[in-house]
């Protein structure tokens, strides 16, 4: 337990908040200093990477954009795949899509249908899980590519925009770890 409260402690002192970001009343946590660090991203990556150990993944998928930033070294530390889920008409050749609904409106992201298989175990992967569209669309992607999901780790789950709920029963018993809950 000491582990994990020396690196949520660690993590936490390098990610900075900014007030009135991206508009008035809104504190962003901008995690752009725990990047510069490499002491805190290579904790984050490490403890992210024994999640996809833990989970028995074969691939990462990393959401665009801070995903990929995140996935990627986790796939690469954790000796697995990466695959990057993309905003839609970002993906050359065959794609699957997946739309979701956001505040206002609605959203698609796409993967490369050949990227995942039904041998495969995807850990989904992101920055911070805040309403959980995203997350959600993102786990129908995998299983309509016919991969299993493994589960779905964040840096930072945003406990007040309640998307836990909703990304637990999207994940239908496959765990969801959040590394700090603010």
């Amino acid at each position: 337990m000491t582990e994990l409260t020396d690196i949520t402690t660690l993590l936490l002192s390098r990610i900075r908040d900014v007030e009135d970001y991206p508009e008035q009343g809104v504190m962003f946590k901008d995690i752009t200093p725990l990047l510069a660090d490499p002491v805190a991203f290579t904790a984050l990556t490490e403890t992210l990477a024994e999640i996809a150990r833990r989970t028995g993944a074969t691939k990462i998928v990393g959401l665009e954009a801070r995903g990929f930033i995140l996935g990627a070294p986790v796939a690469v530390s954790a000796g697995i795949g990466f695959i990057p889920v993309r905003k839609a008409g970002k993906l050359p050749g065959a794609t699957l899509s997946q739309s979701y609904d956001l505040e206002y409106g609605s959203a698609e992201i796409e993967v490369h249908a050949e990227d995942l298989s039904a041998q495969d175990r995807v850990l989904i992967v992101d920055d911070v899980l805040a309403t959980g569209g995203t997350a959600e669309a993102a786990i129908q992607l995998v299983r309509r590519a016919g991969a299993e999901v493994a589960g779905a780790a964040v840096l930072m789950e945003l406990g007040f925009l309640a998307g836990r709920p909703r990304l637990e029963a999207a994940l239908d018993g496959a765990p969801l770890e959040a590394l700090i809950t603010v």
